[in-house]
């Protein structure tokens, strides 16, 4: 689609506006509850300073490496992440690698960290896939129109879904929902006065694994690695590690909150 604006000498594209926007309200989030858990500012801001960083930097790699071929025929197309090309699994394998490393220096618990960090980065993965709707990417395999309008989707969505002549299923719009679910279910669960430190982190690599897995299915872009699709390898080993994490963590002591 077209840049929201276009001064000619600089364009400001919807990718950017949402992926700003997700970080931002995802840091709020962060932010806030980090706070009722007595962190200290600096710390907070220092670590979503370089989780954002690295994570970013790890999506782009990513996607670059699956499409080495492309990229060093054109190195500059690299840096111009407005075009797409952000691998959330490359992010959160090298936010995780971030919060890790930084938490430890600061000796501060990871793992109560993650669980709050984890409350921002799936509402922003929901926001997040929006800007893949504007850059027409991240859809599905082919779907008449008819269909899509059977399941009471507003006209600019389905008129999105009109890419190189024929209509597709709209699997950005499935994982924004799924994930939207997700957080209020992390909320829920983050918040419950019984919860147990890594519980909240375990869910989120239980719920997003499964919903990806099943949404990547549909996906007719996906990374490949001998017609594999690597989102849904890595999609399966989240659930597992979820599933592993969930269970040492039933057996930890309760989580003290400092707030509502």
């Amino acid at each position: 689609m077209n840049p929201l604006i276009d001064l000619g000498f600089i364009s400001i594209h919807w990718y950017s506006i949402l992926l700003i926007l997700a970080i931002s309200i995802g840091g709020i989030i962060v932010y806030k509850e980090s706070k009722k858990q007595g962190l200290s500012k600096d710390f907070v801001f220092d670590l979503l300073f370089y989780t954002v960083i690295f994570g970013l930097i790890g999506a782009r790699l990513y996607y670059v490496l699956f499409n080495l071929d492309y990229y060093l025929n054109d190195p500059i197309e690299i840096i111009k992440v407005w075009n797409g090309g952000l691998a959330i699994h490359g992010g959160i394998i090298a936010g995780l690698t971030t919060i890790i490393v930084y938490c430890k220096k600061k000796q501060i618990n990871s793992l109560l960290m993650l669980d709050i960090i984890v409350l921002g980065l799936i509402i922003a993965q929901a926001i997040g896939r929006w800007g893949n709707f504007f850059n027409m990417e991240a859809y599905g395999g082919e779907i008449s129109r008819e269909t899509l309008q059977s399941f009471y989707l507003p006209n600019f969505i389905i008129e999105g879904m009109y890419i190189n002549g024929t209509y597709h299923i709209p699997t950005f719009l499935m994982e924004s929902i799924w994930c939207l679910l997700g957080f209020i279910l992390l909320l829920v669960v983050f918040k419950r006065k019984n919860n147990k430190i890594g519980e909240t982190t375990s869910l989120y690599l239980i719920i997003y694994g499964l919903g990806r897995f099943f949404i990547e299915a549909l996906r007719t872009d996906s990374l490949l690695i001998f017609n594999i699709k690597m989102a849904q390898v890595v999609s399966i080993s989240m659930v597992v590690i979820g599933v592993v994490l969930f269970i040492i963590s039933s057996k930890k002591q309760k989580k003290y909150h400092k707030g509502d």
